[in-house]
């Protein structure tokens, strides 16, 4: 990325989210684009695709704090057309003191000391004046890609496969552009990339050379697949490892897995949203699952034991206290969805009261004996006395 480019691109317009948004709001904002600007959602769609970029660009800088920081510093030093000398200077000098901003690496009385190429350095990842005298390791894009797990997979962990597209170095030339695989040294940057910008004020940024488009070199004879960029266009299938808990929604990341950097440089990461199917009869709560168990009456009013079935586990036996009422919840230790210490959730069962809908004859006549005997014990009184005394 350019000086120019990070300093112009307003990533909080890409994100859609203000200045002072959270981390958190920052990557709700992100996933959101990032869905609906994916590439696989929006197939033969350019804009979408650059669209896309943008969106991870702007994600890659705001969603890490160190790079956000970088990012809001230089916008504001530079912002609006960049510094601004105060009346009546010249000759770069300043009507503001960069000692303050840089911690004294500027020189004083408004005029630039040395120390502030090696400042600017380390906020666009260059080095100070003349230290661009080689072309530099390049890291791989990010990648990012979708999966779609059954419950229990979620649960329990699964390996999948995930065929992936990504620009990576082109097998016909080696990477080098060039037809021959001889490309020369760009004699515009000498190599380096990166061509220098005068910006007033005694000082310059640069931008990548627009002959090379920032590789440094130059094919003699372009390579027909590439068409000289030296890189084309790959896709490869890998098996990912998706660990054990994993919720509906979740962004992982695996380092190194996106795609290949160049001359050197080293591969960027993958980033995987998992989705997660429903299960017909368990459900999840953080770390926990849940499950509804029906029981009889006797068994809610007399108490007893009830087996409970487990997420691809033997069933357990839980104890129904006397009285349960109906919706009251048991707890299964350690039989629910695995944590990042490796230690399980609870099974939560709620227990619900089953009516029969239909009653042989001697159910009937001891239901209908039952209910002479307990004639005097209305279960909705309290309710009246309470509903009156209000």
């Amino acid at each position: 990325m350019s000086t120019k480019d990070f300093i112009e691109k307003d990533y909080y317009k890409v994100l859609g989210v203000p200045k002072d948004a959270t981390e958190a709001e920052i990557k709700k904002a992100y996933r959101k684009l990032a869905r609906e600007f994916h590439p696989d959602a929006n197939k033969g769609n350019a804009k979408a695709e650059e669209r896309f970029k943008e969106i991870s660009e702007a994600n890659d800088v705001l969603g890490d704090p160190k790079k956000r920081k970088e990012y809001d510093e230089a916008r504001a030093l530079f912002g609006n057309g960049g510094f601004r000398p105060g009346p009546g200077a010249g000759g770069g000098s300043f009507n503001f003191d960069l000692g303050d901003l840089f911690g004294g690496q500027a020189g004083g009385q408004g005029g630039f000391g040395g120390g502030l190429g090696d400042v600017f350095g380390g906020l666009f990842n260059r080095g100070g004046p003349g230290a661009g005298t080689r072309t530099q390791p390049r890291r791989g894009q990010d990648i990012e890609s979708e999966v779609t797990l059954s419950f229990t997979e979620a649960i329990e962990g699964a390996t999948v496969p995930l065929r992936m597209s990504s620009q990576s170095p082109c097998k016909a030339c080696s990477g080098t552009g060039d037809k021959n695989g001889t490309p020369r040294v760009c004699p515009t940057c000498v190599g380096t990339g990166q061509v220098a910008r005068g910006s007033g004020g005694g000082f310059s940024l640069t931008d990548p050379c627009p002959d090379c488009k920032g590789r440094g070199l130059i094919a003699e004879e372009p390579c027909e697949v590439c068409k000289g960029s030296g890189r084309a266009k790959s896709s490869r299938t890998m098996q990912v490892r998706i660990p054990a808990g994993v919720s509906d929604g979740q962004r992982i990341r695996l380092r190194g897995k996106g795609a290949p950097g160049e001359r050197g440089g080293p591969a960027g990461d993958l980033y995987v949203v998992v989705h997660v199917g429903a299960h017909p009869v368990f459900g999840r709560k953080d770390d926990n699952l849940t499950v509804t168990v029906p029981v009889t009456y006797p068994e809610a009013a007399l108490g007893g034991e009830i087996r409970v079935p487990t997420l691809g586990g033997p069933p357990v036996t839980l104890k129904l206290p006397p009285g349960t009422p109906n919706g009251r919840t048991l707890r299964a230790r350690g039989k629910g969805a695995v944590r990042k210490d490796g230690t399980r959730g609870d099974l939560l069962v709620t227990v619900e009261v089953s009516v029969p809908k239909d009653l042989t004859g001697k159910a009937r006549d001891a239901l209908e004996a039952y209910r002479e005997a307990t004639a005097d014990q209305d279960p909705r009184a309290e309710l009246f006395q309470a509903a009156k005394g209000a």
